[in-house]
């Protein structure tokens, strides 16, 4: 049967470089789809032959939107390899860093990737479909104020981590840069802006989208759902963790399968190398391989925001609580499968996280010089937390001295990689038919990648495992260092 192909190439509104291919039979109906990753990035090898306590910061630069979730992962997995736990102050400096992530991260994503679709409009002219054409639509000031308040994130950004895009404050068992009075305070004041950023956002969305009968079709209906398994972490009380928790699987319906912490993580997670993408694509290793299929015997799993909100109980402060009650009110069932309930659930979180901001800010004890805890014997480490775009792993191998032996990265793209597929496909075969293809209809189809917010950078891995490059090293009187070959 002849095919015909339509690529949709670029892929817009997210970090990295992909493409989407569609393929038409000869009736004008899609036959396939496949969400296909076109770059490469080696920081598995890169950090080989590196100490431990040198990866954070260099980690950090895989994405300059993600740097602070590998820095903060990496900076846990280095605990690990020393067999250390941080004292209980660089605990709370570093939970308040990573929160602040949260809320800068978040904002970037509704407001510049997602919000643009509801607020414009999914089907309008791309020149206006964008983050200018939604400060045209909500009016300058309140894009002055979005921008201001999401820069309160930022500042807290740089005060503990030392720079605002990739942070150097990372020590093994602790922090390398103790809090004043004076910090905590701003800190405070800080956190009430974020806060009032996180309700200003659920604000907007429910203006936008809930008040919108045709938008909250859209949220709520069957052309935007993808019935997987989920990922996510859980605090003690099985609300909702960002920096630290233990992993939980639930299944289709809502079912608890599994929960582990750290290594454990290679007993319930597979990976596996497709013909046509750069990106691994990970599976329950206990279901089995079934292919890029959804449904209730699926072995695909989904992580993010509302994955996040689908495997807790709720969340872990009050105002957020509230609006996690009413999302599940409108749904009136759990698991929700609707994608395009991400961005309902991400607007949830940047709440949450300003709220634990400034929980965390009103303890004094934060401001307590203990901020490193003594080095045990190097090994091994793994250290995983629930990045803004979902759950995400790193794990070191190291010699006696911790210099770094082997890494494995497993990132919530690369987690996301077969849902993603599955909702390209749904949404091209719902939206182009008999051979109808514009501009308008092409832009349906992409909005079903953009609730997972991609990051393509931080998630792409080599072909079979290998490619054919050779990367040559030079330290700074330009002898050569190091040459790396089929990675």
């Amino acid at each position: 049967m002849a095919l015909t192909k339509i690529e949709i190439n670029p892929m817009t509104r997210l970090e990295g470089h992909g493409k989407i291919s569609i393929f038409l039979d000869e009736k004008g109906n899609v036959d396939n789809a496949f969400f296909q990753v076109v770059e490469l990035r080696g920081y598995e090898r890169f950090v080989q032959g590196m100490p431990i306590e040198e990866v954070p910061r260099t980690v950090s630069t895989i994405c300059g939107v993600c740097r602070a979730v590998h820095f903060t992962a990496s900076m846990k997995a280095s605990d690990g390899v020393y067999n250390v736990e941080p004292t209980p102050t660089a605990r709370k400096i570093r939970e308040i860093f990573f929160n602040a992530h949260y809320v800068e991260d978040h904002a970037a994503i509704l407001y510049a990737l997602g919000f643009p679709d509801f607020v414009v409009g999914p089907t309008a002219n791309p020149a206006e479909r964008n983050l200018i054409g939604l400060i045209n639509a909500v009016g300058a000031e309140t894009g002055k104020l979005v921008l201001k308040k999401r820069f309160a994130a930022v500042k807290i950004l740089e005060m503990l981590g030392g720079k605002p895009i990739h942070p150097v404050a990372a020590l093994p068992g602790g922090w390398s840069k103790r809090v004043t009075q004076d910090e905590r305070k701003e800190i405070m004041a800080l956190a009430e802006e974020m806060v009032e950023l996180g309700q200003l956002t659920l604000k907007i969305f429910e203006d936008v989208v809930l008040k919108n009968p045709e938008y909250v079709k859209l949220v709520t209906g069957d052309v935007y759902k993808v019935v997987t398994n989920y990922l996510g972490s859980v605090d003690e009380n099985d609300k909702v963790a960002f920096y630290d928790g233990t992993q939980k699987f639930i299944d289709t319906n809502g079912k608890e399968i599994a929960r582990f912490k750290g290594k454990e993580y290679l007993n319930y997670i597979a990976e596996r190398v497709l013909p046509w993408s750069y990106l691994k694509m990970p599976y329950m290793k206990q279901k089995g391989w079934k292919g890029v299929v959804d449904g209730p015997d699926t072995s695909l799993y989904s992580v993010g925001p509302l994955p996040r909100l689908n495997v807790a109980s709720g969340m872990p402060t009050p105002l957020a609580q509230e609006a996690y009650e009413k999302m599940y009110n409108v749904f009136g069932h759990k698991p929700v499968h609707n994608i395009l309930a991400y961005h309902w659930a991400r607007a949830i979180e940047l709440l949450c996280a300003a709220e634990n901001i400034r929980e965390l800010a009103k303890d004094e004890s934060l401001c307590n010089p203990d901020v490193r805890s003594k080095l045990g014997p190097a090994s091994e480490g793994v250290g995983i937390v629930e990045a803004p775009r979902g759950t995400l792993i790193h794990h070191y191998v190291t010699d006696e001295k911790g210099i770094v032996e082997k890494a494995n990265l497993i990132v919530a793209t690369t987690h996301n990689k077969g849902p993603i597929n599955v909702a390209v496909k749904r949404a091209a075969q719902n939206f182009i038919k008999d051979g109808v293809v514009n501009e308008g209809l092409l832009n349906m189809v992409e909005l079903a990648y953009r609730p997972y917010d991609l990051c393509l950078a931080c998630a792409t891995h080599a072909l079979p495992g290998r490619d054919p490059l050779q990367i040559d090293i030079y330290d700074c009187d330009g002898k050569l260092y190091k040459t790396l070959k089929n990675f």
